[in-house]
């Protein structure tokens, strides 16, 4: 039996590379994972990335440019949340691309260190069934 292969739909794919490229900045990768657990204000985000509250603003609106962040307003403070389950299967199955392409080589997984530095402590990922942490435990 043939797999098909979906048709190439050049607005569809515009609009995954902007997903990607919204996601491929360590601060943006960090903001996500922490919305994907729970909804915080832009104070506390700043916090989490220790940027500017300024700063942490613009990489909120180009996370909701790429329609991954929602944000709600309570009295002056703005809320944000990731978009739903999908942006916490993006940001796994990122980890998890980026492990097999680590392993492909030579058979051992060498983490960036730029990528050990964006995961949130405890972060899981599923692999064939095994739940692992970030860490690899």
């Amino acid at each position: 039996m043939e797999t098909q292969v979906p048709q190439w739909d050049e607005e569809q794919a515009g609009r995954s590379v902007a997903v990607l490229k919204a996601v491929a900045d360590p601060s943006r990768y960090r903001l996500l994972w922490a919305l994907c657990e729970r909804e915080l204000p832009v104070s506390r985000l700043a916090g989490l990335i220790e940027a500017h509250v300024a700063a942490t603003s613009q990489h909120l609106a180009k996370l909701r440019a790429a329609g991954l962040v929602t944000s709600r307003r309570e009295g002056t403070r703005i809320f944000y949340r990731a978009t739903g389950p999908q942006v916490r299967a993006l940001l796994e199955s990122a980890l998890l691309a980026a492990d097999e392409a680590a392993t492909a080589g030579d058979g051992e997984v060498a983490e960036a260190p730029e990528a050990a530095a964006v995961r949130e402590p405890g972060a899981a990922v599923r692999r064939a069934g095994v739940r692992r942490t970030a860490a690899g435990h």
